[in-house]
């Protein structure tokens, strides 16, 4: 398997467009964690789309729990999931497990430390 390359991100080909989001380094994994505002936030904010983090709340748009709503429980950036609280399905011995969401089918409806991640985004903006 060839190494991780930068030239893979500019290809039309399928197979080298999945190459290169799984063997991603992490700072570049975590590009891919930007999830889309609320109508409220994106006016609040003065942006579409930010990074997700642990304790946010989200909705889920899309699935089996379409329209919930809950907080951020765990961020897992190798697979590019997020997991959410309440969301969870029950396994045959009648434990519980978590269940992994797409970012891109979940919208941030609230925000953890907001003043200081508003202030953030506003500053990149300048620059």
């Amino acid at each position: 398997m060839k190494e991780w390359s930068t030239a893979w991100k500019a290809s039309i080909k399928p197979r080298k467009q999945r190459n290169y989001k799984k063997n991603a380094p992490l700072h570049i994994l975590s590009k891919f964690m930007h999830m889309h505002l609320s109508k409220e936030l994106r006016k609040k904010v003065g942006a579409r789309q930010l990074l997700v983090h642990k304790d946010d709340k989200v909705r889920i748009m899309v699935g089996n729990f379409k329209k919930k709503e809950g907080k951020v429980v765990d961020v897992d950036l190798k697979r590019g999931k997020i997991f959410v609280e309440g969301i969870e399905c029950s396994k045959k011995d009648g434990s519980k497990a978590r269940i992994p969401l797409e970012v891109s089918n979940c919208m941030l409806i609230a925000l953890e430390k907001e003043e200081k991640r508003i202030k953030k985004t506003k500053a990149e903006k300048k620059h």
